[in-house]
């Protein structure tokens, strides 16, 4: 397991260096400086969980995202969101790109826990997940810190608690759709609103 893990890991690696591509640094800061920095901030460290924090999220997984917000050849969004459809437009893949490596460089201020009485519960859930009802362990994909795995599973260590619960019940009702192979969409249907609630709130505690 260890073994296909390093492989797993030196592969994304090799993919990671072959995405980059031509980029041009200072442009990608001043598109996160004039574009992005308007819900993001510049360095990626949102101040308002209705936008997540982008600050040292792995560029593989934000390169997908970017991507994903982006109308190709006039097909739908694989990812629906108006206003990144609007970010995303106008940007080439070389940008995207940049902006990838560029938040991706950022140092994460990382959001906290806040209720304790739900901490339990969202360890628990982060940990072992429920048997019983076939949930797994987050902690599976998303590692026990939560820094992920690139390319397909992000960094949430210390992500809003609100913008992780968001995204879960976009998940659950189907109206996000670009998780690989329906992963996060089968995770969240087995998910109450409370544990929800519990596991995001968890997540922005982790370090």
């Amino acid at each position: 397991m260890i073994a296909r893990i390093i492989l797993f890991s030196a592969l994304t690696s090799l993919a990671a260096h072959a995405e980059v591509g031509k980029i041009d640094p200072a442009k990608a800061k001043q598109t996160a400086e004039q574009v992005c920095a308007a819900c993001h901030l510049a360095d990626g460290n949102s101040t308002n969980p209705q936008y997540p924090k982008l600050a040292g999220q792995h560029q593989e997984y934000l390169l997908k995202q970017l991507r994903n917000f982006k109308s190709v050849a006039g097909k739908p969004v694989e990812r629906n969101n108006a206003v990144m459809l609007g970010m995303a437009t106008p940007l080439t893949d070389d940008d995207m790109k940049g902006l990838a490596v560029y938040f991706s460089q950022q140092k994460l201020k990382p959001d906290a826990a806040k209720n304790k009485e739900t901490l339990m519960l969202g360890q628990k859930l982060w940990r072992a997940g429920d048997a019983s009802k076939g949930l797994p362990a987050c902690a599976g994909c998303h590692g026990p810190n939560g820094l992920g795995i690139p390319a397909q599973y992000p960094r949430l260590q210390g992500q809003f608690a609100e913008y992780v619960e968001a995204q879960l019940k976009s998940f659950r009702l189907g109206e996000r759709a670009n998780d690989p192979n329906g992963m996060m969409r089968a995770v969240a249907s087995r998910m109450t609103d409370a544990e929800i609630k519990a596991v995001a709130d968890y997540t922005a505690g982790l370090r």
